[in-house]
């Protein structure tokens, strides 16, 4: 059962539930994650996945025993990897390992996608072929149960040896080292310690590679990535057919029979969600005669541009899972005792289709930009900037500028960072995915996306407004009337920037989407 904790951001309470998870060896799904998101997590952990733990710690502990060399266990890191550590300064070397890493810079990442990092890290250990400790994994567990989010800088990876200082600065507070925040303050990772009555954990052999080792980074960015894309694709949706609605635009482009002659899935999904939502519309009804021949491309195209998006998220969704389900460790500790120095940390697979899903995301935002330069020139009936009485009044005018600018934003973050590469470890590391890059960069177009989605909201709102008594289709009609319950109709200049912010937020806790599906069943 879900337990609510009460988490303080200034003098304002949110009252948020814990989201249980169970670790039981299978990869979970992104739905799961989805469900998961911006939540503190209960996490538990079968007895099976802790039995694969230990069975893969004695193996480790008996190659550690042994004369060989194995790579991280008793050989120094990287361009070091030839020199031999003895058997006495193997804890010292997996400590030195993980502080020497920690080497992140920038701004902070947010908790939400610190919670995946952790538990995505729990996870790829859990498949038992890393050789750390059982009380290891319980430290980190025991920290994503308590919200003992460690702080992590979001610049310094080159997701090569996958996310090494990211993951470092994710390790520190269990060795007693650096701060979290919990209930929205930081402290002092030894306070967090306190609050588990526990002592700093010691590394042993391996420990520090496996922890630092892999692509948890890059991969929580890319799992919410997708997770927040799916939600605002349907939301862009929704919003198409409002501004639709708002410029007396044509149905037949979204004609099913038009569509099984080029039929793209994304494009099927999308033609169907519009029927869907414009079904019943006295809007369209009033205008099915007029002498229009066609509508712009941001009206009418909406299946082609909406439906390569939806593709490509639902592309990457694919690449994610299998990233979640995969293990990013090095060396490998396979059951029969065999040592694999590969490759299995490299971020190519999610550096590339996490450039991919930032450029389809982009141009969500970018058509959008361009339905509400369309509400705003005072065609179709509608007054020009959305207003009655300008010049006094400079009406929509600038929430579009604001567009514009995060559109034109978007088109230099989406330059694909997994086309350069520079060696590091003085040429042992001599070709880098830059994953980390294209995650963080494709968040900010995510975030600048959702706020120009948030303008057509309050733009395609006013927009109907001038267009009653005539009503608009049933879900567009649902959708008004959310919208209108958080941002009232505008008749004179206000303080545009505050409606950006609640459309913002009113798209970002999916009750605009919520409303219309409980009524209208599931959209795609």
């Amino acid at each position: 059962m879900p337990v609510a904790n009460e988490i303080q951001y200034g003098t304002l309470f949110v009252s948020q539930s814990t989201h249980p998870i169970t670790l039981d060896g299978n990869a979970p799904r992104l739905d799961t994650l989805d469900g998961a998101w911006e939540k503190p997590l209960a996490v538990e952990v079968t007895d099976s996945v802790w039995s694969r733990i230990e069975a893969s710690r004695k193996r480790i502990e008996k190659i550690a025993a042994g004369s060989a060399a194995v790579y991280g266990v008793n050989t120094g890191f990287g361009h070091l990897c030839t020199k031999r550590i003895d058997a006495s300064q193997i804890d010292q070397l997996q400590h030195n390992l993980v502080v020497s890493h920690a080497v992140g810079v920038g701004p902070n990442a947010p908790d939400a996608i610190v919670r995946f990092m952790m538990l995505l890290k729990v996870q790829a250990l859990a498949y038992g072929f890393s050789g750390v400790r059982v009380e290891t994994v319980k430290r980190l567990v025991d920290f994503l149960n308590r919200d003992l989010l460690p702080i992590v800088p979001i610049q310094g990876s080159l997701g090569a040896s996958g996310d090494l200082a990211p993951l470092a600065h994710m390790v520190l507070p269990l060795l007693g080292i650096g701060n979290v925040r919990c209930d929205g303050r930081e402290m002092p990772a030894t306070e967090a310690l306190k609050q588990l009555q526990t002592e700093p954990l010691v590394l042993s052999s391996k420990e520090g590679l496996a922890l630092i080792n892999g692509t948890q980074f890059m991969l929580a960015y890319a799992a919410a990535t997708v997770v927040r894309a799916r939600r605002l694709i349907k939301q862009a949706d929704i919003l198409a057919c409002m501004s639709i609605e708002g410029l007396q635009g044509s149905i037949k482009p979204f004609a099913e029979k038009l569509h099984a002659l080029r039929p793209h899935p994304g494009a099927i999904a999308t033609s169907e969600n519009v029927r869907k939502m414009l079904a019943g519309s006295r809007i369209l009804e009033a205008h099915a005669n007029c002498t229009k021949v066609q509508d712009p491309y941001s009206l009418r195209c909406v299946p082609q541009v909406h439906g390569a998006t939806r593709q490509a998220i639902e592309h990457a969704a694919t690449v994610v899972e299998t990233e979640i389900a995969s293990v990013t460790d090095n060396p490998v500790i396979f059951e029969d005792g065999e040592t694999i120095s590969g490759g299995l940390f490299h971020g190519q697979p999610l550096a590339i289709v996490l450039d991919y899903l930032a450029i389809a995301i982009a141009e969500i935002g970018s058509i959008c930009e361009r339905r509400i330069f369309l509400l705003l020139d005072g065609h179709d009936g509608l007054p020009e900037l959305l207003m009655q009485e300008t010049g006094l009044n400079s009406g929509f005018m600038l929430p579009q500028y604001t567009a514009a600018a995060l559109v034109s934003e978007n088109k230099g973050l989406c330059h694909p960072a997994s086309v350069d590469s520079i060696p590091t470890s003085l040429g042992q590391e001599d070709h880098v995915s830059m994953g980390a890059t294209a995650a963080t960069k494709g968040w900010r177009v995510l975030d600048n996306v959702e706020t120009v989605l948030a303008i057509e909201t309050m733009c395609a709102a006013q927009a109907l407004d001038f267009r009653a008594p005539l009503e608009p289709g049933v879900g567009v009609k649902i959708a008004h009337k959310i919208i209108r319950e958080y941002i009232p109709h505008a008749d004179a200049d206000r303080m545009f920037g505050d409606d950006i912010r609640s459309a913002r937020q009113l798209l970002h806790d999916k009750r605009l989407v919520a409303a219309i599906e409980n009524e209208l069943g599931k959209l795609n």
